[in-house]
């Protein structure tokens, strides 16, 4: 077999292991399609211990816009609060960030939790069996949730 057509045929088995970027999304509804808060996490390769991570604020027809949140673990887990007025808390790790959805304008770093408190938990974004989802908060851990700020 001559070289040339050896190393075509080697960098053509080796493709799927150079493109192996995962981009894999997930979107937490409130109500309708049309408004809602999708996580976008975006791995390089399989064997990256990071990610990049985005979020979608969209109330469709009117807004919609995409927030990098940026790189953290490759398995990290997004938890999502309601503070209420549209304005919505993302905690990974210990970092915080809130982002709205009236304008899908606002969005920014917090640098410590919110004197009012974070709202209820909605859920979290996180990965199972390889695929990123929006799990749902126990109706128990939504009710502590809102009521842990009023006791403070």
């Amino acid at each position: 077999m001559p070289r040339n057509t050896l190393l075509s045929l080697l960098l053509l088995l080796m493709l799927p292991i150079l493109a192996a970027c995962s981009d894999q999304r997930a979107a937490l509804e409130f109500g309708s399609p049309q408004h809602s808060l999708t996580l976008i996490r975006v791995q390089n390769f399989f064997w990256d211990k990071t990610a990049r991570y985005s979020i979608v604020a969209a109330r469709m027809p009117e807004c919609q816009r995409r927030h990098e949140l940026g790189s953290a673990g490759s398995e990290s887990k997004v938890e999502v609060y309601a503070p209420g007025n549209d304005a919505w808390i993302l905690k990974q790790g210990k970092r915080l960030f809130v982002v709205e959805t009236r304008t899908c304008e606002g969005f920014a770093k917090l640098e410590g939790d919110p004197e009012g408190g974070m709202g209820p938990l909605q859920g979290s974004f996180q990965m199972r069996n390889g695929t990123l989802t929006f799990v749902a908060a126990a109706q128990g851990e939504t009710a502590n949730q809102a009521a842990a700020p009023a006791a403070q």
